[in-house]
């Protein structure tokens, strides 16, 4: 069947291949004229780029003389000249695609093609690595082309302030990894003020090691984390203190909207309770959260009707079938709350405060491209999720590597018994042979064998990138023996020393086939590179992980018939490709389980999207009192509708609930239900609105302008970031529980995009709410300063591979000492007011 598909469509490789290769050609035609620029001419097509662009050509008109150019400049700067597959890669890459290029093509070199290119435009190109050594190196190394060209350099790494962010970012071309970036943005959308932010809009991004990050890292979130859960104690206490409140007297229910509030006797008692002295300055927010919740846990949500308690737990029911929600929790406080009434343990809140999977942040560049030695197994997960083709780029010379069908023994024992005879053999004649296992603690087994045997070697588990690279890159001299887990030090090249072509090379045992052949590969393809010959080879047991989940059972009774003994392999081409068969089943597994992270992880995108956009537009914009009376208007267009619906009579509408809400806002008892009688919904909400919009007025001509504008946005963004905190806290106790639904018979995905949707268009009711109670009724002159909802720590979402727990990095909302003063002065922030902000 797949030869007919090919006869009749051709193959795609071999045709974008061959169309690539005209560009190259037209490339090559400028290589005489570059030639013999002096090294100011060279420099100077920069310029002469830029301008060409600004009077319309495209990127694409400019690749085959860009690329020319950048050949000749890293000839002359690193005396290195692009190969014509490299510049096909580079061409592959600039087009938003993936090259498949083996080890050792030179991919560093082939990226500086694309950069350079897409770096005219001025907007920033990133170019993302797996560790803070591959991105120094790279960018140091890499840079010299690009400042050669009069481009800017900027590395990206975690220590850095935010002023030195900023400025790495400022650059043409960033150097960093997917962690950083990642974070980065997490951190953008968090701070208090738009000079506090650090990354531009994300235009083109080219991903080394395309593999690791988008697909081995894909279902790992970043997050960052509360530095210290809220304390339970809060909601034990305003639990005590609304218990010993009365209806009508200390506070008032409003059913339909589901809302409770103190009167002004309530408020009194609160402030004598807690000993504050006023309920709604900003400093008493929390307070006030906590009895509000507490308030509506007693007042509005009632045991066995919308919840009941389960097992020491709180769990939802369904308002409409009356069936229990399990994994569902009430969002903003109130599980904790009527977790209090109850006398349950209060469980903590969860304190994170922001949280990215590098699926949807890469998703988010204008362009994307990356590159790898091994692409092409993720072929249909690249073009589904993010829409990535993958290119296969024939290497510069021809591949002579031997690659040595599997060896399976019994037991692990007489594996790596065999391994350890194979390794002393191949020393005896000087071969250099790289041993790669899957796990740190089988990297010391195999060592603790070897050092029994005299045999001389070194051990790389991925902890120490830049003394690994140096070591790996040792790995080819003649008797060196090298044990290394399979991500050490990847991203470095294997240079045979002197001698060992006669020897065969670079060879290369797996101690254990991992479940996706990439990984494999990527072993395989440390040998061979650039034409030098090498060798591989598999030795596996029936006892390792993968040959047990995959009929190990089966060969084994076949071996124990046989009479075979422990070191008596079995070899078998037969073998190997029932294990590849299992290795795509797995690859097929696992794909199908970040496909259904991805599809939970876009709803919480979509509405991460919609909060981002709208947080960023209160930072940028001088005023947002048009945003807050878009609040005011929603509030009490709600509020109508729940009281005045349009199917009753106007005898039967509760005009003096909306008298009461109206009344609390204004401070005042002007409005009774007799004096918004015989108005039409729509007219009730002009009429409230007006009467709020007066007070506004009068409230901004008595604390200023200025003053009111910054006001609007200290209460804006407290609300915003807290509910969005509390909001991601439910959507992952959603997540959590939502396939217990299966069982029910629907589906969970479904269920929990409806139920996310819910819970979003509940939380930006609650901001309305507390941002419209907020901007009428707090006391303003103290409430001036911005403050974070908490501060935020980044969790690094790598364990090692011994297992440890993540590495957890403080992060400050505070504002660097060298950053721009928020006041707007221009000056650095040490050099005006001085002291830091939390």
């Amino acid at each position: 069947m797949l030869g007919i598909v090919k006869k009749m469509f051709g193959d795609f490789n071999e045709k974008e291949i061959k169309r690539i290769r005209k560009i190259v050609d037209k490339v090559n035609s400028f290589e005489a004229e570059i030639q013999v620029l002096s090294d100011e001419q060279l420099k100077a097509k920069t310029v002469e780029f830029r301008e060409r662009l600004e009077k319309g050509e495209t990127l694409d008109d400019l690749l085959p003389e860009a690329f020319a150019v950048v050949r000749e400049s890293s000839k002359r700067v690193l005396g290195k000249r692009h190969y014509d597959v490299q510049l096909i890669g580079g061409i592959i890459l600039h087009e938003g695609k993936i090259p498949e290029m083996r080890t050792g093509e030179g991919k560093t070199l082939v990226g500086t093609l694309p950069v350079y290119l897409n770096a005219l435009k001025g907007e920033g190109v990133h170019v993302v690595t797996v560790n803070d050594y591959l991105a120094q190196r790279d960018s140091a190394e890499m840079g010299q082309i690009y400042e050669f060209l009069g481009m800017t350099v900027g590395v990206n790494l975690h220590d850095l302030s935010s002023e030195e962010k900023r400025e790495a970012y400022n650059c043409d071309i960033t150097y960093g990894t997917n962690n950083e970036y990642g974070f980065d943005y997490l951190r953008d959308n968090m701070v208090l003020y738009k000079e506090q932010m650090v990354q531009r809009p994300l235009y083109y991004a080219v991903i080394d090691e395309v593999d690791s990050i988008l697909v081995d890292e894909a279902r790992t979130p970043l997050i960052i984390s509360g530095q210290a859960a809220k304390s339970t104690d809060m909601y034990y206490a305003a639990d005590r203190f609304v218990s010993r409140l009365k209806e009508e007297e200390d506070y008032t229910i409003d059913i339909k909207v589901r809302a409770v509030a103190l009167t002004d006797a309530g408020v009194a008692k609160a402030e004598r309770a807690f000993g504050v002295d006023n309920m709604f300055d900003h400093q008493n927010v929390q307070l006030n959260h906590h009895i509000q919740q507490a308030l509506k846990a007693h007042a509005i949500m009632r045991l066995d009707v919308d919840y009941v308690v389960n097992d020491g737990e709180i769990v939802i029911v369904d308002e409409f079938t009356g069936r229990l929600m399990t994994g569902r929790r009430y969002s903003d406080g109130l599980h904790q709350a009527i977790e209090a009434k109850e006398g349950l343990e209060v469980q903590n809140e969860s304190m994170t405060l922001a949280t990215i999977t590098f699926q949807n942040y890469f998703r988010m560049y204008r362009k994307l491209a990356g590159m790898t030695g091994t692409a092409k197994t993720e072929e249909e997960e690249f073009k589904k999720i993010y829409g990535l083709d993958v290119i296969t780029v024939p290497t510069n010379r021809p591949m002579i590597r031997e690659d040595i069908s599997d060896v399976v023994y019994k037991s692990v024992k007489g594996k790596f018994n065999a391994v350890v005879q194979e390794i002393i053999e191949r020393h005896k004649k000087k071969q250099p042979v790289l041993v790669g296992t899957v796990s740190i603690e089988n990297s010391e087994v195999l060592s603790e064998l070897l050092k029994r045997k005299g045999v001389p070697h070194k051990v790389l588990n991925a902890k120490y990138h830049a003394e690994e690279a140096d070591i790996i890159s040792q790995a080819g001299q003649p008797g060196a023996v090298t044990i290394a887990t399979n991500m050490a030090g990847r991203g470095t090249d294997i240079v045979l020393g002197e001698g060992v072509d006669e020897a065969g090379g670079l060879h290369i045992i797996g101690t254990e086939r991992h479940e996706s052949r990439r990984i494999d590969n990527q072993l395989r393809g440390r040998a061979g590179r650039q034409g030098d010959p090498g060798s591989s080879q598999f030795y596996l047991s029936l006892e390792d992980e993968l040959m047990r989940r995959f009929g190990a059972e089966n060969i084994m009774a076949v071996m124990n018939k046989m009479g075979m003994e422990e070191d008596q392999p079995i070899e078998s081409r037969l073998v190997s490709r029932a294990i590849e068969g299992a290795q795509k089943r797995v690859e097929g597994n696992n794909f199908d389980l970040r496909k259904v992270v991805l599809q939970y992880d876009d709803v919480m995108n979509q509405q991460r999207n919609i909060i981002y956009k709208q947080r960023l537009e209160i930072l940028v914009s001088e005023n947002i009192r048009e945003i807050v009376e878009g609040m005011i208007h929603s509030s009490i267009d709600r509020l109508v509708k729940a009281h005045c619906p349009q199917d009753q009579i106007p005898e039967e509408w509760e005009l003096d609930a909306v008298a009461d809400y109206a009344n609390n806002l204004l401070s005042d008892n002007a409005l009774t239900d007799k004096s918004l009688w015989g108005k039409e919904p729509d007219e009730l909400v002009e009429y409230i609105e007006g009467l709020i919009k007066a007070k506004y007025d009068e409230r901004e001509e008595m604390i200023g302008e200025e003053n009111m504008r910054e006001f609007e946005k200290v209460v804006v963004l407290r609300a915003v970031d807290s509910k969005w905190m509390d909001h991601i806290d439910a959507m992952d106790q959603l997540r959590q529980g939502i396939h217990l639904r299966a069982y029910g018979g629907t589906d969970p995905l479904r269920e929990y995009q409806f139920e996310g949707f819910e819970m979003f268009h509940e939380m930006v009711e609650n901001i309305q709410e507390e941002v419209v109670k907020y901007i009428m009724k707090a006391h303003v002159e103290s409430n001036l300063e911005r403050q974070a909802v908490a501060e935020g720590q980044a969790v690094d979402p790598k364990a090692d591979a011994a297992g440890k727990k993540p590495v957890v990095r403080k992060e400050s909302d505070r504002i660097g000492r060298n950053d721009p003063c928020p006041c707007g002065s221009g000056k650095k922030f040490k050099q005006c007011h001085g002291v830091d902000k939390k």
